[in-house]
């Protein structure tokens, strides 16, 4: 998930290799971004990375993932939400604003996937880049499609307890000549660096030659972040920011090589859930799983629901078009459907002062089904809509459905995908299939 913010500063690490930019040499091979794609290879088989708990996590903050959702996707943060997340933090407006930079195939294998928080706001794997091997967890993120990571290349200011990438110190690291990165975030701040090619292993399933983006800046709500040492974008390639040349993400180097060219996920509420890369898990989902197809311009997995319905009440037909976003904690819908969600909810309110929905904790919280197509639905528990009290104590909750119309695109996060069995089918055609599950 991309420019994640976190409340508190954590303890500079003085890892070996930081501060000091890398020269254009380092004693790796030097490639042109213009050259053919080496062939790529893979040791180990279809893969299941269970999830875990991660001992760095903070509590979540309703503002502060929404406003990480306008970073995200590049809209402009509007004035009530930078409040909400100054009162939060305890600092001014305009520190808020100035968060820009400180700124075989049948194998089998497993690695764990760590949510940051108890709130479940966002997952991270440990994934080995290089020879010898350097671990740093990255974030899961079908709404982008960067393999991006902390490097020696960034300054130390912009470095706060986050694992970092040397790829002077990998032997099968190899610059990528002429490549560059950079992705701007809805706050004016940035992420950008160098290209490396390099190896990737995720949980036994190894690619050579993998792109890896290596920082030379990151914004400081990256920065603030701990937990994230940088993110496996699990979109499609067109969306790779890489310059001149795109390059594919991990999941396009490896999918040709795995049993099916799926990956699946079980996200859990409040329990560890997995992803299952080559094959689907059959015991894990109930019922059929129903295939719709999926819009890859620009880059997402997009898709159309064919309605909603409130708790029990009548099932709404409209379509809704949105992305099914791993990277992206809440559902973001259009304000009318919002409007017949939460006057369902006594005292529910649109509160500018907490940055989105709230409602009281006690209140009994309805379901929400959305359409898939025909006659298949997934419902999202009620209980799987309370993200949370607004502040440690409070007796006021923050809303897992919040408004997609300042972000500018519907999105289908963890809140939604919790409640479904979901596969993103990478093949020929590109299709999402969504199933029930036991909840």
């Amino acid at each position: 998930m991309v420019a994640l913010t976190n409340l508190l500063l954590t303890t500079l690490l003085a890892s070996t290799g930081l501060g000091s930019a890398l020269p254009p040499r380092i004693g790796n091979t030097v490639i042109s971004a213009r050259e053919p794609e080496p062939e790529h290879s893979l040791s180990g088989r279809k893969v299941t990375l269970p999830q875990q708990k991660n001992p760095r996590y903070h509590k979540f903050n309703g503002a502060l993932s929404v406003y990480r959702t306008y970073l995200k996707y590049g809209a402009p943060v509007p004035d009530y939400l930078v409040k909400a997340v100054a009162k939060h933090l305890g600092v001014s407006t305009d520190d808020v604003l100035n968060y820009s930079v400180a700124k075989t195939k049948r194998d089998k294998g497993s690695a764990p996937a760590v949510p940051i928080d108890e709130y479940d706001v966002a997952y991270v794997t440990p994934v080995s880049i290089g020879t010898p091997a350097q671990t740093l967890n990255l974030d899961f993120d079908t709404g982008s499609s960067d393999l991006w990571v902390f490097s020696n290349s960034l300054p130390l200011t912009q470095i706060s307890g986050q694992e970092i990438y040397s790829p002077n110190i990998s032997s099968t690291a190899r610059l990528l000549s002429g490549a560059s990165w950079s992705i701007t975030y809805g706050d004016g701040s940035a992420s950008r660096g160098n290209v490396y090619l390099d190896k990737v292993v995720i949980g036994g399933l190894e690619v050579h030659d993998q792109a890896v983006e290596t920082a030379q800046q990151v914004s400081t709500s990256f920065t603030r972040e701990a937990a994230i040492d940088g993110l496996v974008g699990l979109g499609f390639g067109s969306l790779n920011t890489v310059y001149p040349t795109a390059q594919k993400t991990w999941f396009e180097n490896v999918r040709g090589k795995l049993d099916e060219p799926v990956f699946a996920v079980d996200l859990k509420f409040n329990a560890a859930g997995t992803y299952d890369f080559g094959f689907i898990d059959p015991a894990k989902h109930t019922g059929n799983i129903t295939y719709v197809p999926v819009n890859t311009d620009p880059g997402y997995w997009m898709w159309t629901a064919t309605g909603y319905q409130v708790g029990s009440g009548s099932f709404v037909t409209q379509p809704i078009v949105n992305i099914a976003d791993t990277g992206t904690t809440l559902v973001y819908l259009p304000n009318a459907i919002l409007q017949a969600y939460y006057k369902q909810i006594p005292g529910a309110t649109n509160s500018r002062s907490y940055g989105g929905y709230v409602f009281p904790c006690a209140a009994a919280i309805p379901d929400f089904t959305f359409g898939v197509t025909g006659d298949a639905k997934i419902t999202i528990p009620g209980r799987f809509i309370n993200y949370g009290q607004v502040t440690e104590g409070s007796a006021t909750c923050f809303g897992g459905l919040q408004s997609s119309s300042g972000v500018g695109i519907n999105i289908f996060g963890d809140v939604a995908l919790k409640a479904a069995y979901v596969v993103f089918n990478g093949g020929e055609t590109p299709t999402l299939g969504w199933a029930s599950k036991n909840l």
